[in-house]
């Protein structure tokens, strides 16, 4: 994974999910004393849409990820990482849908219950993604990967000694 696709995974990610968290405590564990108010807290609203703005740069960049590492990583049959990568990718799915449904339904107990299953799936999420990288090695694994990587490019294109008037060229 890039530099930059790791930065947007994880600053979408962290971005998202303080969003989600924040306004899950302003809605529903902050309680107003006027009986009157719309919002248990003035800042509601706005850390909504906070939410709602920040959400659609985690699903590019999880697809942009998921484009190139995932099928790949799957293809090659790659074990490092494999259970907390495939649950996390399993919870973003429902947890995108879950998200649009609840701006879309009006039926109050199916609303409550898309609102309940977005904020469960989206714990999950985070903390599958949080797995995910310590189940990968974190930095020192990727530098490790990396190194090796780049020294199986060297080996590949590392040129080969023409071959001498009469000799057969090398296999």
């Amino acid at each position: 994974m890039t530099r930059f696709e790791r930065w947007a995974v994880w600053s979408s990610s962290v971005l998202t999910f303080v969003t989600g968290v924040v306004y899950l405590w302003l809605k529903y564990v902050l309680v107003t004393d006027d009986p009157f108010a719309v919002v248990n807290h003035p800042w509601q609203p706005v850390v909504l849409k906070l939410h709602i703005l920040v959400a659609p740069l985690l699903v590019f960049s999880v697809g942009m990820v998921a484009l190139r590492r995932v099928w790949r990583h799957l293809r090659m049959g790659s074990r490092e990482g494999w259970w907390s990568g495939l649950v996390s990718l399993a919870m973003f799915v429902p947890m995108i849908a879950t998200g649009y449904l609840i701006q879309a339904i009006t039926a109050e107990g199916l609303l409550r219950a898309m609102a309940w299953s977005h904020i469960g799936i989206g714990l999950v999420y985070g903390v599958a993604l949080l797995a995910h990288q310590f189940a990968t090695g974190g930095r020192e694994a990727r530098a490790a990967r990396a190194l090796s990587r780049r020294a199986k490019r060297r080996h590949r294109h590392r040129r080969r000694p023409a071959p001498q008037h009469g000799q057969p060229p090398a296999a």
